[in-house]
């Protein structure tokens, strides 16, 4: 699977952004989900992830309650992400995968280039 994520861009803090995860080739909904940043001089980190069927979701305690994962299967998935904080400011990726820990991003196996979200105070 090809994966391609778009919606990034630069907003004011509070303000909001949807991120979408596109996929050509094999449809999403084999796969489970992640989202995942990677600040400049940091390490990657997890965002959010769903299940294959959507039932089940996964935050990282920074974002819970500011940002919501959904799938849109079989081809899209998105990151809704409101009251934005100067400390989202990253390169956003989503990924896929078959199985293993869905918070932890070694164990994906497909990703996309990256979106660029940028938040000003």
């Amino acid at each position: 699977v090809q994966l391609q994520a778009s919606g990034g861009g630069l907003v004011q803090a509070g303000g909001s952004l949807r991120l979408a995860c596109v996929a050509s080739g094999r449809a999403l909904s084999d796969y489970y989900m992640g989202w995942f940043r990677q600040a400049p001089g940091k390490e990657r980190e997890f965002v959010a992830a769903i299940t294959r069927s959507g039932s089940t979701t996964y935050y990282s305690d920074s974002v819970k309650g500011r940002f919501t994962i959904s799938r849109d299967n079989p081809k899209k998935v998105y990151l809704q992400m409101n009251s934005l904080k100067p400390e989202d400011t990253a390169v956003y990726y989503c990924a896929a995968d078959y199985s293993g820990n869905p918070t932890v991003w070694r164990d994906y196996n497909y990703w996309g280039q990256g979106t660029e979200v940028t938040v000003s105070s």
